[in-house]
């Protein structure tokens, strides 16, 4: 009897494990930067939380490689002669994932609910009389004055992009996420409920009721064809852990592998790496404005002009893939303005000593939050504290994962009571690339991204890009900007890098952008 049951139950393992291999090979498992904690891209526009809104929701504009704007889902918009009426027409076909049509009325409450935290979409709305939708195919609006950058603004590829909710979810406030039940989106994945485990994984079932768009994928715009049955994302904390699961096909994509590990992976012929998005990425030492000592400007220009980038920089890239950059956007795209950086060494030094004296600092704690699970964040915040520990601060890093750091990062409190001093994190260049999308720049107090710097002169010259006339004004007042936040530091850059992505060699398709597109990929 034993034998017999042992030669009835083995031809059975063949099916299954067919089937097991065929259910393997139809699924993409992608291991993000950082775990995924939230999941409202409103309420919170981490680049995590963006690429799991690229896969729920849809935009109705997409920007490409070079940041121009591209119907999406719209089918295209018309403008009076006068500049004052946008009517924009939704392609048919578009369905939510419970069925439902996408409406205009839809559109209009995602518009509002975006624009209401986000400063781009907050330029829009302060010209805008009049948003409604005349009937279930268009989008209406009236404004008070010419806007010709509203595509730009509603193709947004990150820090916020205006995903297209349904009305029900978009309604609801802004001031607070949305749950596990408003995960019903416009794009081309599912998002799978009972498959989320927070901070750990999350997956997504293929949107059989997609309609892409008859064209190419680029970036955040095309044809956006999903050819897997089913998408996983996994954290994994450990960098070696993570590179090892890559090599053995356990995982099919590593976001961001260490970069001390990615010779070792290219090493490896089932592995192939490329750079994640040519425009790079820009360091920063983010300052919290409301709290001394870093309330005062003499402080934050000092701190500034100490920090040496290439120690920053090589804690996170490889050799040729930094660069240094002492400006406010990114150095690698058009009219970023570069300042010549002081001189280092024990002169800095003593000028940051110095200017803490004047500020009145007498070795009160100096809370600088950090994520430990998050490799291109995680060693910049411990250059910083190393380097402020070198000038007398007394610092006291809180490191924890990356959804605790960016909880406490939302608190205005004072850093005694659940606040914090300093942060350090990056900006895809895409993201920053001019003042409406880059939250790094703008200085509008409490509406400004955490760190609420407030310098109406800065504001002043945001506003006269946005209302320049022409290009030549628009450059002008690109400039002051430039100058005027230079002198006003909402930020202290730590240098452009370019981090490298590394995933199977048999995937095909992955494209370059501001954050992982999961769509256009295939197997063989």
């Amino acid at each position: 009897m034993l034998n017999r049951r042992h030669l009835l139950a083995a031809p059975l393992a063949v099916p299954l494990a067919a089937s097991a291999q065929t259910a393997r090979a139809r699924t993409l498992r992608f291991m993000p930067q950082a775990a995924l904690a939230v999941l409202d891209p409103v309420f919170n526009p981490s680049t995590i939380i963006t690429t799991h809104g690229f896969c729920v929701w849809d935009t109705l504009y997409g920007a490409d490689r070079a940041m121009r704007p591209h119907p999406q889902m719209a089918r295209g918009h018309a403008v009076s002669a006068d500049g004052l009426e946008w009517r924009i027409t939704l392609r048919e076909g578009l369905r939510f994932h419970d069925g439902e049509p996408v409406r205009g009325r839809d559109c209009v409450a995602s518009i509002r609910r975006w624009a209401q935290r986000d400063n781009f979409g907050g330029a829009l709305m302060r010209v805008v009389a009049e948003l409604d939708a005349p009937d279930d195919a268009t989008i209406r609006f009236r404004l008070t004055r010419p806007f010709p950058a509203l595509p730009d603004a509603l193709a947004k590829p990150g820090s916020s992009p205006c995903f297209m909710m349904p009305e029900r979810f978009a309604t609801l406030p802004a001031d607070r996420p949305l749950g596990v039940d408003a995960m019903i989106g416009s794009g081309p994945w599912r998002f799978l409920p009972g498959d989320w485990v927070q901070g750990a994984r999350a997956a997504y079932a293929r949107n059989e009721h997609y309609v892409p768009r008859d064209e190419p994928a680029e970036a955040m715009t095309g044809g956006k064809r999903v050819h897997f049955d089913r998408l996983e994302l996994t954290w994994i904390p450990d960098g070696g852990t993570a590179a090892a699961a890559l090599r053995t096909g356990e995982v099919d994509w590593v976001e961001y592998p260490l970069p001390d590990l990615v010779p070792v992976l290219e090493r490896d012929r089932g592995v192939r790496t490329q750079v994640y998005d040519p425009n790079g990425f820009l360091g920063f030492l983010r300052f919290n404005h409301l709290h001394a000592p870093f309330n005062d400007v003499r402080v934050r220009r000092a701190i500034r002009d100490l920090l040496v980038q290439p120690d920053f920089m090589q804690a996170v890239a490889l050799p040729g893939d930094w660069q240094e950059c002492h400006s406010t956007f990114a150095c690698s795209l058009p009219g970023a303005l570069e300042f010549p950086p002081a001189p280092r060494g024990p002169a800095a030094a003593e000028r940051a000593r110095s200017a803490l004296r004047d500020a009145g600092y007498n070795g009160e704690p100096i809370i600088h939050i950090n994520p430990s699970d998050f490799p291109a964040v995680t060693q910049q915040g411990r250059v910083t504290v190393a380097a402020m520990r070198a000038i007398g601060l007394n610092m006291q890093p809180l490191e924890s994962d990356w959804a605790t750091v960016l909880a406490r990062r939302a608190n205005r409190a004072a850093p005694a009571q659940g606040g914090w001093h300093l942060h350090n994190t990056n900006a895809p260049a895409a993201t920053i690339a001019n003042p409406a999308v880059s939250f790094v720049i703008r200085m509008n107090g409490n509406a400004a991204w955490p760190g609420w710097p407030e310098d109406p002169a800065v504001e002043a010259e945001v506003t006269a890009w946005l209302e320049a006339p022409d290009s030549e004004a628009q450059a002008a007042a690109m400039r002051r900007l430039q100058e005027k936040a230079w002198d006003s530091v909402p930020i202290a850059p730590t240098g452009l890098f370019r981090l490298r992505t590394a995933f199977r060699a048999d995937l095909s398709g992955v494209l370059q952008a501001p954050s992982p597109m999961l769509w256009n990929l295939r197997r063989g």
